[in-house]
């Protein structure tokens, strides 16, 4: 447990050092939120409502499918993953204190837009925090266990922008957090409902914390640990 512990330690202060991770889980999603908020709540006052929701589905898409997966492919896909096996370390070890590492940051990016949209947007605070906070983690744990299967299967950091940019734009474009999903054909909304940040957002909303907003993240959630342990089986075997 101990070694365990050391282990997410040792990986919070590498994340700390780390410059992508600054940029995709505290800059660009704050910046972002800074702009868009104002915009927004000029343009549409009624999304000072959901404005906290939105902008935090931004900043933990952007974390978990462009921030994770590089630091991902750096470990499994370099000569750190041989070092692990020389040393009789767990190769899910490097993956879980990532996951924890990355949690925690996207945690506190969601915090702080938490408190300042009031202040800078008026923006209305959820009704129910625990269960606000809940939903969010849900919704954080279930995004990062996507962005673990793209940092384990894309050993190319080229591919891997490419792919993390194609499941990135569709999950903010698609989950209702720019303009309500009932503009969108049906064939978007269809499209929409795949990626787990329309259910994260509605999961977030008051009120929306009801099985039917769950129950598809739950699966996600389950179909991605068994698609991560297969892969770690197969790096493992290299």
């Amino acid at each position: 447990m101990s070694g365990f512990l050391y282990g997410v330690a040792l990986q919070w202060k590498l994340d700390i050092r780390s410059k992508s991770l600054l940029v995709t889980c505290y800059i660009v999603p704050l910046i972002f939120f800074l702009l868009m908020g104002g915009i927004f709540t000029s343009v549409m006052p009624e999304m000072r409502s959901t404005l906290i929701q939105s902008m935090i589905v931004m900043g933990v898409s952007m974390g978990a499918f462009i921030g994770l997966p590089p630091s991902l492919v750096e470990t499994y896909g370099s000569n750190i993953k041989k070092v692990y096996q020389a040393n009789g370390v767990p190769l899910y070890l490097g993956l879980i204190t990532m996951f924890l590492s990355a949690f925690v940051h996207l945690m506190i990016t969601c915090i702080i837009i938490l408190l300042l949209a009031p202040i800078l947007f008026e923006a209305a605070l959820p009704v129910h925090f625990p269960e606000f906070f809940l939903a969010l983690a849900i919704y954080i744990i279930v995004s990062l266990s996507i962005g673990s299967i793209l940092g384990l299967i894309v050993k190319n950091q080229a591919k891997l922008t490419m792919i993390a940019q194609l499941v990135f734009l569709p999950s903010i474009m698609l989950s209702g957090i720019m303009f309500p999903t009932h503009m969108l054909p049906d064939f978007l909304k269809t499209i929409g409902h795949l990626f787990p940040a329309s259910w994260g957002y509605r999961l977030m909303l008051d009120h929306g914390f009801q099985l039917e907003n769950i129950w598809y993240l739950i699966l996600v959630f389950c179909v991605a640990v068994i698609v991560c342990g297969v892969l770690l089986k197969k790096q493992k075997s290299k």
